[in-house]
């Protein structure tokens, strides 16, 4: 069974993951300075610090989106939910109102009239692979593209960002 991760965390989301994160360091300092006194401030910083990088990387480890054989999966922290493949109308990869490129699934049906699922978002590529996050990016798309091409969802890309992949990352276009 294929499974694709994907997903991109919404900066409301994202503010509020740091903020508990921050609380938690808060927390935890004041515990073991009330616990062990004001001496052990850096001790309760440290341990606040490690229990905030925990929660983080769970808060941020349950959000995303799984591209499964059977259906899309969006995850949050508190619950997920379930989109069928054939609510998926068609693809599109293109600019966003930030000036990243956002590869996205546009939906009929449902609650709204018209629905996205943004399933990735990346800054443009403008020089070959350089770090480990271009790599995964990189790989993103090709199995998203792979994903797509399989149950035959037609998806659009600006011709800008076809031959930036195709020149840099040397990955076709997803297109099918």
């Amino acid at each position: 069974m294929t499974v694709v991760r994907a997903g991109v965390v919404p900066g409301q989301r994202m503010a509020g993951y740091v903020a508990a994160g921050v609380l938690m360091v808060a927390v935890v300092c004041a515990g073991t300075v009330g616990v062990f006194g004001l001496h052990r401030v850096f001790t309760g910083l440290f341990f606040g610090a490690a229990v905030a990088v925990g929660l983080m990387l769970a808060l941020f480890g349950r959000d995303g989106m799984e591209l499964t054989e059977e259906s899309i999966v969006r995850r949050t922290p508190w619950g997920s939910s379930t989109v069928a493949w054939d609510r998926v109308v068609a693809g599109r990869f293109a600019l966003d109102e930030k000036g990243r490129w956002t590869l996205a699934l546009d939906l009929n049906g449902g609650d709204e009239p018209h629905q996205e699922l943004v399933l990735l978002s990346i800054p443009p590529v403008v020089a070959p692979i350089g770090n480990a996050y271009d790599m995964r990016k990189r790989e993103q798309i090709g199995e998203i593209r792979t994903m797509l091409r399989q149950r035959r969802i037609p998806v659009t890309i600006l011709p800008e960002i076809a031959v930036a992949l195709q020149r840099h990352w040397k990955v076709d276009p997803p297109t099918r």
